[in-house]
């Protein structure tokens, strides 16, 4: 997971990110955080059942090969090749990712998402004005997360257009920048209902997060 999370972004722009969101913070009381995850969830149900077709589709074939209707001969082919199968699909993301549904995927991005932020401590801020952009690399999925005290002030339309900001980065192979952007676009939010304040403290902190 780590090493996808590198791929998908240099250290020089995790670095980046992290100059971007402390200029960001310098101006208002708010506080962003970036995170970037491998998976959102492991999908076990969609392994199992990859791993049952092939293996299914594996079997029969080696029964009709061998041109045995032996039942326990089947059922030896079917646990070697799930056995076999199970391990292919954990390591090649496309097969297991063809099992998923779009529902799925949705669901449980949305509750990584909503988890990270109350464990990252995101909702803990003074005046309720965290921000975390989450990025699921898997699902190819981007959600923003506000607090209370920013999400009433802000519109479900602007916390799209952050996401919109990543999304069309991304596929424009320039992520690093694309979440830089974002993060500008995040602050500039902040400011505009939280300036900064004189005894204004760093509650969370500025480097990326690799979940």
């Amino acid at each position: 997971m780590k090493e996808s999370i590198e791929m998908f972004l240099s250290a020089e722009e995790r670095l980046a990110i992290k100059k971007k969101v402390r200029e960001a913070e310098a101006l208002t009381s708010g506080e962003i955080v970036v995170m970037a995850v491998g998976a959102s969830s492991n999908y076990p149900a969609a392994i199992m059942a990859a791993s049952g077709s092939i293996a299914l589709v594996l079997a029969v074939t080696g029964a009709l090969v061998l041109r045995n209707e032996n039942l326990w001969l089947f059922l030896m082919l079917f646990a070697l090749f799930f056995i076999v199968a199970n391990e292919v699909v954990k390591r090649i993301s496309m097969l297991k990712r063809l099992f998923i549904s779009r529902n799925e995927i949705t669901e449980e991005v949305e509750e990584a998402a909503m988890k990270a932020f109350y464990i990252r401590k995101v909702n803990e801020t003074r005046d309720r004005t965290g921000i975390l952009l989450y990025i699921s690399l898997f699902e190819h999925s981007v959600r923003v997360l506000g607090d209370s005290g920013i999400n009433s002030k802000v519109s479900p339309q602007a916390w799209q257009e952050v996401v919109d900001t990543i999304t069309r980065g991304i596929g424009d192979k320039r992520q690093g920048e694309a979440i830089c952007a974002a993060v500008t676009l995040c602050g500039e939010l902040l400011q505009r209902h939280f300036p900064r304040k004189a005894d204004d403290r760093n509650e969370l902190g500025d480097a990326m997060i690799i979940g």
